[in-house]
């Protein structure tokens, strides 16, 4: 059964990250600058919560609160949902389905391995899809 250990191994193991004592409004600019819908938030090696665009739209915007002056550890999520790196594909899936998430951690006593989206999950998918077509067609053409 393929994990998430295998998605990992395919990204680059940099994780987009703040402070939580930074601002909301620098949460926003990192994460257009690195085209990222989430940052974990950080407090040395330990992650304390997740700050994603849904957050900044429901708790800052909404709230009409100004972004500059709000701290990431006030409107950040705080109960971030995690997976390991054994963690299949599909347990993935159902809970960024079931939970309704766009990103998940991945870590383990070790700490914080890297984040998974459920972009990362669409893809690996329509590779593994590909290849399969692949195959398939090879074998219809008697080239397998």
């Amino acid at each position: 059964m393929c994990t998430v250990r295998e998605i990992l191994s395919n990204k680059d193991p940099w994780v987009a990250s703040i402070g939580p004592r930074a601002s909301a409004l620098e949460a926003a600019i990192s994460m257009n600058r690195h085209k990222v819908g989430s940052l974990m938030v950080m407090d040395g090696d330990n992650v304390v919560g997740i700050i994603t665009e849904r957050d900044l739209l429901q708790r800052v915007l909404a709230e009409q609160r100004d972004a500059a002056k709000t701290r990431v550890e006030e409107v950040m999520t705080t109960e971030v949902l995690c997976c390991q790196l054994h963690t299949t594909i599909d347990e993935a899936r159902s809970v960024m389905k079931n939970r309704r998430v766009r990103h998940l951690p991945v870590v383990d006593e070790a700490g914080l391995h890297g984040v998974i989206s459920i972009g990362d999950l669409n893809a690996y998918e329509a590779h593994s899809q590909e290849v399969t077509i692949h195959v398939m067609t090879e074998y219809i053409h008697g080239r397998a």
